[in-house]
C-alpha cells in the first residue's frame, strides 16, 4: 500500500467519525448527561428485614462453597386467590353492572360500590401486610 492511499482511507475513518458523532444528536454535555441518565440501569430497591435494617443478602441461602444456593425452595408473600374466589369476584362485578344496566340501582349507589372496591383494591395490599405482621 502506497502512502496516499493510507492517506485516503484515514481521512474516510475520521469523517465517518464526525458523521457519527453528528447522527448521535447529543451535541451539548447537557445532553449527553440526559441521555445516558436515560439508559442509565435502574437504581436497586434495598428490601428491609422485619427489624427495619436494610437486607445485604446474606440472609439468602449459601451452599457449601459460599455461592448462593437456588435449589432452596421459594415461598411465596401470600396464598395467591383461588379459581373460586376470583369466579365470585367477577359474578359480583358483572352483578353490579348489570344492575346498573337495568336500572335496579341509583347512579349514586353505584358510584358509591365502585369507590369501595377501588379503596378496597388501593389498601388491600397493605392492611394484608400489617396483618401478617402482627
Amino acid at each position: 500500500m502506497d502512502g496516499g492511499m493510507v492517506a485516503s482511507f484515514n481521512r474516510y475513518f475520521v469523517i465517518c467519525g464526525i458523521l457519527a458523532i453528528a447522527l448521535a444528536g447529543c451535541t451539548t454535555p447537557a445532553q449527553r448527561a440526559a441521555y445516558a441518565a436515560k439508559r442509565a440501569a435502574p437504581q436497586p430497591v434495598v428490601m428491609k428485614s422485619n427489624e427495619g435494617k436494610p437486607m445485604d443478602g446474606s440472609a439468602a441461602a449459601v451452599s457449601a462453597n459460599g455461592f448462593p444456593d437456588f435449589n432452596t425452595p421459594l415461598t411465596a408473600a401470600n396464598v395467591q386467590i383461588s379459581d373460586q374466589q376470583a369466579t365470585d369476584i367477577r359474578a359480583q362485578l358483572t352483578a353490579l353492572g348489570a344492575q346498573k344496566k337495568a336500572g335496579t340501582i341509583t347512579q349514586a349507589e353505584y358510584d358509591r360500590r365502585v369507590i369501595e372496591m377501588r379503596k378496597l383494591a388501593a389498601n388491600h395490599g397493605q392492611d394484608t401486610l400489617s396483618e401478617i405482621q402482627k
